[in-house]
C-alpha cells in the first residue's frame, strides 16, 4: 500500500455517510478539547496495537475486509483518533472562506489526529504542507484512488499551502513477487499523469519516485529506521519470518515525508514546518510509528485526517480486483463501459420487483449508486432528494443508476481530456526538484 493510500475499496462494504458511522458529531471530547491526543493521554505507544479487527472485520495497511459493512466506531475506537466534528468544518470554513469539501460536509473523511492544533498554528499564520501518495502497482487508476488527491487538491487551494506527492515505486517491488523494479519504476510515471491530471498547482507541488529521490530522505529514513524496533514493526506491520528484509525497513520510507527535513529544496530549508496527510484509514498505522517517532528526533508530530473505504460496485462481499475489471471504475473506461458496469453490476437496494419497490423502497445503506453519488455528487439537495425518493419507493433502481452513469462519464472524461495533457515534459516539470512557491 502506497503512501496515503487511497480509499480503496479493497475492503467488503460501503463508504458512505450513516450517524452510526461517520463525522459531523457535535463536541469534542474533553481531552482533545485540552489539546491532548489519545494516543497520550491513553498511554499509547510503540508497541500499542493499531489493528481495527472486532465485529467481523480486519482493517491493516494491506487488508481492508469486513462481513457486511466497515464499523468505522470501532476503527476510531481501535487506532485512538478523533472525529471530525461540526465546529471542526466550520472552522475550516472560516479560516478558507469557503465552504467545505463535499467529502467533509458528508462525513467521507471523518476522523482526524491533530487537525485542531494544526488550525490554530495557521490561524496564527503558521502556513502547513500537504503529504500524500500513491502505490504504483497498475497502469489504470480507479475512481477510488481520485479520493485522497481530490481533497488534496481543495485543501491545496483553501489553504494555499505547499504539497508532496510520494510514488512508493521501491515498496511495489518489495512487496508484490510478480512486478519487476523497472515495472514499477515505469508505473510510477504512468500513474503521475492521472495526478497531474488532478488540478494540482504546479508551482506548489513536488512530486517524487522513491526510486528517484531516495538520496535526499535517507539521512531521514535511517535516523527513523534506528529508533524503531523491530519488535514494534512486527506488532504494528504483521512482519513475519518470511517478509524480505526490505519490506521491514519500508516504513520509515513512507514516513519520512511526514518530516520537512526530507525536503530541503521543496520546502526551502524548513525544519518544523507542520504536515498534514489526507489518507484512508487503514493507512493509519504507518503514521502511527511516525508520530511515536517524532519527539525523538525533534520533529512535530503530522497530523492526519482519515477517509472511509471507496468500495466495490459489486456490494458488500464484493472486492475491487485487478483481476475483475467489473469491480470498479477505471479512469481509462469508456463512456458507453461505465454504463454497462453500473446498469450490470453495480450492487443494488433496491426490491426485486416493481411492485415491492413502490411499496417498500430501497435500502440505501447498502446502494452502491447512492454511496457513488455521495462521493461524487456535488449538489447536496438533490442528493438527499434521490436518497428521500429512492428509500420510499417513488424513485426505482434504474433511474438512480442512470443519475449515477451521467456523473460518472462527465468525470471520468474530463479526467481523461485533462490527462491527454499530462505529457512527460509535464511530469518531470512535477518532478523537477526546485524550491515550491508558499
Amino acid at each position: 500500500v502506497g503512501a496515503a493510500a487511497p480509499a480503496n475499496g479493497k475492503g467488503k462494504g460501503k463508504g458512505g455517510n450513516s450517524p452510526k458511522n461517520g463525522g459531523g458529531k457535535k463536541s469534542a471530547s474533553a481531552s482533545e478539547a485540552k489539546g491532548e491526543s489519545k494516543e497520550e493521554s491513553n498511554g499509547g505507544g510503540e508497541g500499542a496495537a493499531v489493528m481495527g479487527s472486532g465485529k467481523g472485520q480486519e482493517v491493516t495497511p494491506w487488508t481492508a475486509e469486513a462481513d457486511d459493512q466497515f464499523d468505522y466506531d470501532v476503527l476510531v475506537e481501535s487506532f485512538g483518533s478523533f472525529y471530525i466534528e461540526e465546529d471542526i468544518i466550520a472552522r475550516v470554513e472560516r479560516l478558507t472562506n469557503r465552504r467545505a469539501h463535499r467529502f467533509l460536509r458528508r462525513g467521507l473523511f471523518y476522523s482526524h489526529r491533530d487537525l485542531r492544533q494544526l488550525l490554530d498554528l495557521y490561524e496564527r499564520g503558521e502556513k502547513f504542507y500537504l503529504y500524500t501518495g500513491r502505490g504504483p502497482s497498475s497502469e489504470a487508476l480507479h475512481l477510488g484512488h481520485l479520493i485522497p488527491f481530490t481533497l488534496t487538491k481543495w485543501l491545496q487551494e483553501a489553504f494555499d499551502v505547499p504539497l508532496v506527492i510520494q510514488l512508493t515505486d521501491d515498496e511495489k517491488f518489495l512487496f508484490k513477487q510478480d512486478l519487476t523494479l523497472e515495472r514499477c519504476h515505469e508505473l510510477a510515471y504512468a500513474n503521475a499523469k492521472d495526478i497531474v491530471a488532478c488540478g494540482f498547482d504546479e508551482s506548489k507541488t513536488f512530486m517524487f519516485s522513491d526510486l528517484d529521490y531516495i538520496g535526499h530522505m535517507y539521512p531521514v529514513i535511517v535516523n527513523i529506521q534506528k529508533r524503531v524496533t523491530f519488535s514494534t514493526a512486527r506488532g504494528i506491520f504483521g512482519f513475519s519470518d518470511s517478509h524480505n528484509i526490505g519490506c521491514q525497513a519500508f516504513p520509515a520510507v513512507q514516513a519520512a515525508p511526514s518530516f520537512p527535513a526530507a525536503f530541503p529544496v521543496p520546502l526551502r530549508g524548513s525544519t518544523d514546518m507542520p504536515c498534514l496527510i489526507p489518507c484512508a484509514i487503514d493507512q493509519d498505522a504507518y503514521f502511527r510509528m511516525t508520530r511515536d517517532v517524532a519527539p525523538k528526533l525533534g520533529y512535530r508530530k503530522p497530523a492526519l485526517i482519515h477517509s472511509k473505504f471507496f468500495p466495490s460496485l459489486l456490494g458488500p462481499g464484493g472486492k475491487m480486483s485487478a483481476s475483475n475489471d467489473n469491480s470498479s471504475i477505471y479512469l481509462t473506461d469508456t463512456a458507453n463501459k461505465i454504463k454497462k458496469k453500473i446498469n450490470k453490476h453495480a450492487f443494488s437496494g433496491g426490491q426485486e420487483t416493481l411492485e415491492l419497490q413502490r411499496e417498500l423502497g430501497a435500502n440505501i445503506d447498502v446502494d452502491v449508486s447512492i454511496t457513488y453519488l455521495t462521493f461524487f455528487l456535488e449538489d447536496d439537495e438533490e442528493l438527499e432528494e434521490i436518497k428521500r425518493k429512492y428509500a420510499s419507493g417513488e424513485m426505482l433502481t434504474g433511474e438512480v443508476k442512470a443519475r449515477l452513469i451521467q456523473v460518472l462519464q462527465e468525470l471520468v472524461a474530463e479526467h481523461q481530456e485533462r490527462r491527454a495533457k499530462a505529457t512527460d515534459a509535464v511530469v518531470r516539470r512535477f518532478m523537477k526538484v526546485r524550491p515550491l512557491v508558499f
